[in-house]
């Protein structure tokens, strides 16, 4: 359901954060049925109460992989870019298998390329401070076959 939001109806997204409410009211210490119901409120496209529950999960147990990595997702897709650089590389380290630290590296790899590119959140930012990487791109590679002329 998480890899595909669109497995589920909007009833039964409704009826999942429903029950993981519950869930999370019954046991309110247990940091992972947090990080599923953060999970499934992003899926029901509710990323406030999402990020709040995914804070709290890792307020709870900071050491907890799934629950920085998920933080790190979210503020990845929110383009909080250095927040979700944060997360994913405490997530990295909390890593304890292959799998997990893979995951880590696919999303840190994912946030230097926005960064890269230049899709993060904050407002307006000055032409310049895209015009330049470019200009740098464009113009400091030559080719060997590029013939530079020399115009009086």
């Amino acid at each position: 359901m998480f890899a595909d939001p669109y497995i589920l109806g909007k009833e039964d997204k409704a009826s999942l954060v429903t029950q993981l409410r519950e869930c999370v009211e019954m046991h309110p210490e247990v940091s992972e049925l947090r990080v599923l119901l953060g999970m499934a409120l992003c899926v029901n496209y509710e990323v406030h109460s999402a990020s709040e529950e995914l804070k709290e999960s890792v307020r709870l147990a900071p050491n907890s992989f799934i629950a920085r990595l998920k933080l790190g997702e979210l503020w990845m897709r929110l383009r909080v870019m250095d927040k979700a650089e944060e997360h994913t590389r405490i997530a990295s380290l909390l890593s304890q298998n292959l799998a997990q630290a893979d995951l880590a590296r696919k999303q840190a790899a994912t946030i230097r390329t926005m960064k890269r590119d230049a899709i993060e959140r904050g407002g307006y930012k000055s032409p310049f401070g895209r015009i330049v990487p470019f200009l740098r791109r464009v113009f400091g590679r030559r080719p060997e076959n590029t013939v530079a002329l020399d115009v009086q």
